[in-house]
């Protein structure tokens, strides 16, 4: 079996998520090439896991390598948001929940669908392949504004307006259907100094539409609220992020249910008599070793956050 991806901080994720009495389900919410579920299923002789992903080809070297885990392990082909909110397990409650929001190297390696700037593939980007509107629908279609403000957004990137700018003109002549055409006008669009930094030039505005076309950002704030009104009281919910847009939702989102007050700040004396839902167990975000970042580079930017539920929310 040739596995890509290397999964990041497995061991923490052993440590905080590990069961504690028998019998426990765990849910994989972006299971890709199975690594934690792996190696959780071969720590926990009776542990049980629902893997989820929305991406059916990756989701099928999933289910090759972990096939000798028979009936201990279950697959489901749908994007996480959905299953939290249709979630068809019906009375059963996952003991611990993980998401692993990091693009699995087999999309850059192996997919072909261009969510890499290193090979020159069509300009697609959808995790799913039925989502309606690839990468190359807006990089060819959005208004230069419109394309402005979600380089910047999405990505961060200190010089949106010039790239947009460029990716206007360039499409005026012939439409950017490939990576290698769209790393071509962004790497000419950028001051010579930008070109030769840390990163690529065309990273940033890569991860943009990569959010962007698969509505990453969106998933990731209805998924946890929905995930954790399905966790057991009592139970474990971990993220791991990989960049800063996704690392601040997932620490407002666990520091608000963690607060036993949500009166408004104009309010002198609290009225809520409200009371916490989740104990953050990571005051401080879980970064990867110096050990593991060398043996595992793409591991750099993970940050891991954990919750533990104190009771279920009163609606």
């Amino acid at each position: 079996m040739d596995i890509s991806h290397r999964s990041v901080l497995k061991e923490e994720v052993l440590e905080f998520l590990a069961p504690r009495a028998s019998g426990e389900l765990l849910i994989d919410c972006t299971l890709g090439e199975g690594g934690h579920s792996e190696y959780l299923l071969s720590s926990f002789s009776d542990l049980k896991i629902v893997g989820l992903d929305a991406d059916a080809d990756i989701q099928s070297v999933a289910k090759d390598r972990l096939k000798v885990y028979g009936e201990r392990i279950r697959f489901f082909n749908v994007w996480f948001n959905t299953f939290f909110r249709e979630y068809p397990l019906g009375d059963e409650r996952p003991d611990s929940i993980l998401f692993d929001l990091g693009i699995s190297v087999y999309h850059y390696e192996k997919s072909g669908r261009g969510f890499t700037f290193s090979k020159d593939e069509p300009l697609d980007m959808r995790l799913e392949k039925g989502l309606e509107i690839s990468a190359s629908d807006i990089v060819n279609n959005y208004p230069e504004e419109e394309l402005a403000n979600l380089i910047y957004e999405f990505g961060e990137e200190r010089y949106s307006r010039r790239i947009a700018r460029a990716i206007i003109k360039a499409r005026s002549e012939e439409s950017i259907v490939t990576t290698k055409q769209l790393a071509d006008v962004i790497w000419n669009s950028v001051p010579k100094d930008y070109r030769y930094g840390r990163i690529h030039p065309g990273t940033r505005t890569f991860q943009a539409l990569r959010i962007a076309v698969n509505g990453e950002l969106a998933r990731l704030k209805t998924a946890l609220g929905s995930a954790l009104a399905v966790l057991k009281p009592g139970g474990r919910m971990g993220v791991i992020s990989f960049h800063s847009l996704e690392d601040r939702i997932v620490k407002h989102y666990f520091r608000e249910k963690g607060k036993s007050c949500t009166c408004p700040p104009e309010f002198p004396i609290c009225q809520c008599s409200g009371k916490p839902v989740v104990r953050v167990l990571t005051k401080k975000a879980i970064k990867p070793s110096e050990l593991e970042i060398k043996e595992n580079p793409p591991s750099r930017s993970a940050r891991f956050r954990v919750i533990e539920k104190i009771m279920d929310e009163e609606l």
